[in-house]
């Protein structure tokens, strides 16, 4: 059977970098390139093609990106959206986040970002979409799980509670990937950053991710190392706490760069995206456990 390539839609008015995004799309796997020079354009095409994941600049006429956020929410909130953010328009991406966007990735990273963000994003979106008629009907579920350093043990994890989120009021599908996606994020902080200790800067074209892992886990005291979820949800939210094994990290500075917006700080996206999805986000004093706090939106506005 073959199979189904996915569909991205790319809004930006400077046809230079919807070909240079484009380009990028075109090594993490064959799509189906869906164009559009501005957000009211965007609208239209995502009426026509349904496209499975947005990539959208941020500044364009007619209808900016923010806009553009807001309106696929409202009429398609099953479509998660990418910023692509420039230099100098932090405020209006965090923004952004705040009201509905997936993800962003920074102009200036786009060629080392753009892939793994689409990867994580589009996975995200397709496992929020199985259905389970009967997790709407549950009340209440609590338990722990010790993952072994297994990225499709992460993503069954992620399944999991995406499932299991159906019981929360959120208001809609939008944020419930939304929530997915910072779960994600925590859970491949710890395997990765926590437990793996491999730093953002050490992954080059010479020496790709998937090498890193290797290496790593070819050492049996990190190979040994395992990370540790324990969830409550109920109708009223959800809380989860995931920690590793390693030796955690600085969580003050980390804190103190984060504190105006997104910046380029190791370890700051995905802080970022935590936090514009999160309640609260919480961590020890070590740095290897992070707490996150979702509540469900009260009845009268849901």
């Amino acid at each position: 059977m073959e199979a189904v390539k996915p569909k991205v839609l790319i809004v930006d008015d400077a046809k230079a970098d919807r070909v240079r995004a484009s380009g990028i799309i075109a090594r993490w796997r064959e799509c189906e390139i869906i164009e559009a020079a501005n957000g009211r354009a965007a609208i239209d095409e995502v009426g026509t093609h349904f496209p499975d994941v947005i990539l959208t600049d941020l500044h364009m006429p007619e209808m900016d990106g923010l806009e553009l956020v807001a309106a696929v929410r409202e009429e398609h909130p099953g479509i998660p959206v990418i910023l692509m953010t420039a230099k100098g328009s932090e405020e209006i991406a965090a923004q952004a986040l705040r009201q509905g966007a997936a993800s962003y990735v920074p102009k200036l990273r786009m060629q080392d970002d753009l892939v793994p963000t689409l990867n994580q994003v589009y996975h995200t979106s397709a496992l929020a979409h199985g259905q389970s008629r009967l997790m709407h009907y549950m009340t209440e579920s609590s338990t722990s799980f010790v993952l072994r350093n297994d990225r499709m043990l992460i993503r069954a994890c992620v399944r999991h509670l995406l499932n299991l989120l159906r019981c929360v009021p959120l208001g809609d599908e939008t944020e419930r990937l939304r929530v997915g996606i910072a779960l994600h994020e925590a859970l491949e902080n710890a395997f990765l950053r926590g437990n793996l200790e491999i730093k953002p800067s050490e992954v080059t074209s010479e020496r790709p991710l998937t090498e890193l892992i290797s290496e790593r886990l070819q050492i049996e005291s990190i190979a040994l190392r395992r990370i540790h979820v324990h969830y409550h949800v109920s109708r009223s939210g959800a809380e989860f706490t995931i920690r590793d094994d390693g030796p955690g990290f600085d969580v003050a500075s980390l804190w103190q760069d984060d504190s105006s917006g997104l910046h380029n700080h190791e370890g700051n996206r995905g802080l970022t995206l935590m936090k514009s999805v999160m309640d609260s986000v919480e961590f020890n004093d070590l740095g290897n456990e992070v707490r996150l706090t979702k509540m469900a939106v009260p009845a009268a506005t849901a």
